[in-house]
């Protein structure tokens, strides 16, 4: 019995965004070594847009946009990629990449939050469970005293929780939107607008432009790396799915996310994992397990 291809495409499309979600972590640690965070994501996400352009251009598709759905197109990729990503590449510069992740995995609980505002479900008895197991966790691990002592670190950890509502918010936001109907134009029109976005305010804030020649091998990798299969691949792939199938289940990329990126962390640059860590992380994701499982939200269009 052969497998649907639309079935197919949401397997592939969820591999791609847990496992190569889950390694940009390490490469954005690592081209953040060198490069300014809003440059880098700027450069990253407009070289990704351009390739997808090409790409689409290719194959003939049409690049055709209403004014609305370019305002769409535009909001989202603040959402996501200004302000979800470029603030947190910055906030890479005083946390580690794994406790980055686990920071993110708090996304089912914001989305959860955010569908009651919006929709006014109500929680759950699972929901309510897994809320609690992630507001310890979460305590558990930013309350090691060898976080907390190290300058900018509370800083980091504080962004990056605005940014996982920021993503959250854009999740629920596309997932209602009025968009080009094809996931890979609308991915380029979203990298393109969000790489503008960051290119200026990259400059307001009076960062360096570094010339790619000068960059290490390793920072080259890590971005070719980042704007091939972190955001062609990956971010298409997102988009695609949060059409296909509700935005609680695409965050379940936050089990696995945080899984690879605390591995990785470790492999590659030596980032220390403490029994602390271990323990919040455990506590993390069995209540990211107890908000996304057995729910089905059924969500309300905007302007219905």
């Amino acid at each position: 019995m052969s497998i649907p291809r639309k079935t197919i495409l949401i397997i592939l499309a969820f591999f791609a965004i847990y496992v190569i979600w889950g390694s940009t972590y390490l490469l954005n640690k690592i081209a953040v070594t060198e490069l300014s965070p809003f440059f880098l994501a700027s450069f990253r996400f407009t070289l990704a847009g351009i390739i997808i352009f090409a790409i689409s251009k290719f194959m003939k598709l049409s690049l055709a946009i209403s004014r609305r759905q370019l305002v769409n197109c535009i909001i989202s990729g603040f959402l996501f990629l200004v302000y979800g990503n470029g603030v947190f590449v910055w906030a890479l510069k005083y946390v580690d990449s794994g406790f980055g992740a686990l920071e993110a995995s708090t996304q089912p609980l914001f989305i959860l939050f955010l569908l009651k505002l919006i929709d006014g479900k109500k929680m759950q008895t699972n929901s309510i469970i897994g809320v609690v197991l992630g507001v310890i966790g979460m305590y558990i691990l930013v309350s090691q005293n060898e976080l907390v002592t190290q300058e900018g670190t509370l800083l980091g950890m504080f962004m990056i929780l605005t940014c996982v509502l920021s993503w959250s918010y854009g999740s629920i936001f596309v997932s209602k939107a009025d968009l080009p109907s094809n996931y890979f134009v609308s991915t380029a029109y979203q990298m393109i607008a969000s790489g503008v976005m960051l290119a200026i305010t990259s400059l307001i804030l009076g960062e360096t432009w570094v010339s790619p020649v000068e960059w290490s091998t390793a920072v080259m990798w890590s971005m070719l790396l980042l704007a091939v299969f972190g955001s062609v691949v990956a971010f298409t792939a997102f988009n695609y799915l949060l059409k296909e199938v509700s935005p609680e289940k695409v965050s379940t990329s936050a089990y696995v996310n945080p899984i690879i990126a605390i591995f990785l962390g470790w492999l590659v640059l030596d980032e220390a994992i403490s029994a602390q860590t271990i323990i919040a992380a455990a506590i993390l994701l069995t209540g990211v397990y107890f908000i996304t499982t057995k729910r089905k939200i059924k969500l309300r269009p905007f302007g219905r």
